[in-house]
């Protein structure tokens, strides 16, 4: 075991000297980090056209038909119908920012001026995004503004709802003499006035509204707390941050695999030979050494995501397995790629080909999520789909052990698999 230690720690002597393949080894991958965790931390600052909100109308009727209508025309709002179970449900899962519910008795609500309660709504929003539920609130007080403008500036629709407004007063029971009095007669003279200026132009008529329904309201906006259940990554270096790792695995897996090929064409491994270690240590140093930087790559990138920003794992167990489970699947990469190519130039072309080919469909340059649903299968085929699943799973997807073994599982036997072949098919001198 003291020979394997031995050769494991002179081929990370030799990786530290090379300066060139150090830095691609250990800060390249952070830099790419940081990168793409800040370039994605960043987006999501832009303007939108409009916000995608779900809207149930349970009044079913001609005035919330319309009402949904020109929320719908409007710039501010992408309507998209819904029951109630769907949308309290899809902002708990936090699919959409909010929900509306135009509540029953909004169509009958909505044709009083003068009397009555005002037309309902509901709005269901995630108590955190106050911001949000204050913008929406707004919105909706405009249209309901817009809805009593168009029925001050109608003067027939005024006098129908005067006329109705004078049955419910005269219908009541609640009302005092006194105010029931003083209603009759502001009702009459209401009356008689949009009578005799049946003639004014709709700005005029426009301009009276702040006489008598100068104190109305016109809509009543009902505020409902729906927290969201957060399940997604607590930020965008949750997910650059098991990516970085990756590219560091595949840099240490590549500058082994083609160290061992620069030391067999060099004519390195027959001089060991001739020392007193088999050639089951030399092979297992190098795999070692190999080993040994995957761990430390991930451990210092993601100890620096953990100190500079705040990047908290779910389960620092559970990323200590996803973290091993990776290395010892690309030790055995890295071995199968030493055999590939008879020069370091060959071995270098044909390793780095297939690495960036399963960094490319694994999720190694565009997340996991956003990959479509094709890619997603093809995915299956990549360690690095793997690798990044399970530090993912510990990260932020909140994997049990349990769930964390398909993904570490199917690590350990590519490894393995991958390991076996390469010393197989290893030759420890130069062939022509």
């Amino acid at each position: 075991m003291r020979e394997i230690i031995a050769l494991a720690v002179k081929d990370s002597k030799l990786l530290v000297r090379d300066k060139t393949g150090f830095f691609f080894v250990i800060f390249f991958p952070l830099l790419m980090a940081v990168f793409f965790g800040s370039i994605f931390g960043g987006s999501g600052g832009g303007q939108s056209s409009s916000i995608p909100i779900l809207v149930v109308d349970e009044d079913m009727s001609e005035e919330s038909r319309a009402f949904i209508g020109r929320l719908d025309d409007g710039a501010e709002l992408e309507v998209l119908p819904a029951t109630r179970e769907e949308a309290v449900d899809q902002v708990r899962r936090g699919k959409v920012s909010a929900y509306i519910a135009l509540k029953p008795g909004f169509g009958e609500a909505s044709k009083r001026m003068f009397w009555g309660e005002p037309p309902t709504v509901e709005l269901g929003a995630d108590p955190s995004r106050r911001a949000t539920a204050a913008m929406l609130q707004g919105i909706l007080m405009k249209y309901g503004a817009e809805r009593f403008q168009k029925l001050f500036s109608d003067p027939m629709t005024q006098r129908n709802n005067i006329d109705d407004a004078r049955e419910s007063l005269r219908s009541s029971t609640g009302v005092p003499p006194d105010a029931r009095a003083n209603l009759e007669e502001f009702f009459t003279d209401l009356d008689r006035f949009l009578g005799d200026d049946s003639q004014m132009t709709q700005t005029d008529t426009a301009g009276t509204g702040g006489g008598p329904g100068g104190g109305l309201q016109p809509l009543v906006v009902e505020k409902v707390d729906i927290t969201v259940a957060r399940r997604g990554p607590t930020s965008a270096y949750a997910i650059s941050f098991p990516q970085g790792a990756i590219w560091g695995i595949l840099a240490a897996a590549a500058a082994f695999g083609i160290s061992i090929v620069v030391e067999r064409t060099h004519g390195t491994l027959v001089r060991l030979q001739t020392a007193p270690i088999s050639r089951t240590q030399i092979l297992a140093g190098k795999a070692l050494a190999c080993f040994a930087t995957t761990v430390v790559i991930s451990v210092v990138l993601f100890s620096l995501a953990r100190v500079v920003f705040g990047l908290r794992p779910g389960s620092v167990p559970l990323l200590a397995l996803a973290i091993v489970s990776a290395s010892i699947a690309f030790v055995g990469i890295m071995m199968l790629l030493s055999v590939l190519g008879k020069t370091e130039q060959s071995a270098g072309g044909i390793g780095w080909g297939i690495l960036l080919v399963m960094s490319m469909i694994g999720g190694g340059m565009i997340p996991l999520f956003a990959l479509p649903s094709w890619m997603l299968t093809v995915s299956h085929f990549s360690p690095v789909k793997w690798a990044i699943l399970s530090m993912e799973g510990a990260v932020w997807r909140q994997f049990t052990l349990g769930e964390m073994m398909l993904p570490c599982g199917i690590l350990w036997a590519v490894g393995v698999v991958c390991f076996l072949i390469g010393v197989r098919a290893f030759a420890w001198t130069t062939q022509s």
